[in-house]
């Protein structure tokens, strides 16, 4: 999911001014907004938080597809339509107060990794990311999407697809999992799960420009929990295995010389 990570996205603001100065130009459009997503991951609850974006293209040129629920990142090699890159992502902590029962913190985690697309002309997109949690799960995150697309240049882009994700027993057994002692403490049966699909689901986002400097972005997500993040005892009693997400900003265009 798209948040606003402010020191990428002002290093990405300084090299396009540089590369602006010598190439003729290019056309920045940045969002804001907020969000709603699960609490915490299997959460029956949705919290408020940033939703943001950045985007550049060249003067004359029409904006890179980008769904809205990927994570922040951008290609370092690309041909014929293929693209590799970075991606990170940043995931909430979980508190014992936000499920209710003492089963454990998870720290706030940066995910950090990188991706592979591919784009068949205007109108499809296939991208797998994996990443690893840093400072909080310490687990394996990956991500596989598929996008149909329907757009009129930069006016409207419209994206619709599934989506699969896939984490390690790591990162299941910190968020799904739970241990004797926690057991002990809530009531509920140990549960050790291992890695596999955790959730597959749906995306749906919209892009449309109000004029050459307004516009506005959003997206709906669904995502239902299978295997053995859909078996815990944790989602079973205290949260759900529908998980619900969604998102709006406002965007403004400018060029840089």
């Amino acid at each position: 999911m798209r948040i606003l990570i402010l020191a990428p996205a002002a290093f990405a603001l300084i090299a396009t001014s540089a590369a602006a100065q010598q190439e003729g130009g290019r056309r920045v459009r940045v969002g804001v907004g907020a969000q709603l997503t699960p609490s915490y991951p299997g959460a029956d609850e949705v919290s408020v938080g940033p939703f943001g974006d950045l985007s550049i293209a060249r003067v004359g040129r029409t904006f890179t597809f980008e769904a809205p629920d990927e994570s922040f990142g951008f290609s370092l090699l690309g041909r014929d339509g293929f693209g590799i890159g970075p991606a990170v992502s940043l995931q909430g902590s979980r508190k014992d107060k936000d499920v209710g029962v003492p089963i454990g913190k998870v720290k706030t985690t940066v995910e950090a990794g990188g991706f592979v697309q591919y784009q068949y002309r205007e109108n499809w997109r296939l991208r797998a990311e994996l990443r690893k949690g840093l400072g909080g799960h310490d687990g394996l995150i990956g991500d596989v999407s598929a996008d149909f697309i329907m757009r009129d240049g930069d006016r409207y882009v419209f994206s619709i697809g599934p989506r699969v994700t896939i984490t390690d027993k790591d990162y299941q057994r910190a968020y799904f999992g739970v241990t004797p002692a926690q057991s002990a403490a809530t009531g509920l049966t140990s549960y050790s799960p291992g890695g596999g699909v955790q959730s597959v689901g749906g995306t749906a986002g919209l892009v449309y420009q109000f004029s050459d400097k307004w516009g506005a972005f959003g997206y709906a997500r669904y995502d239902r929990l299978v295997g053995d993040a859909a078996d815990s005892p944790l989602v079973r009693r205290y949260g759900s295995r529908d998980q619900f997400s969604g998102g709006l900003a406002l965007t403004y265009t400018f060029v840089v010389r």
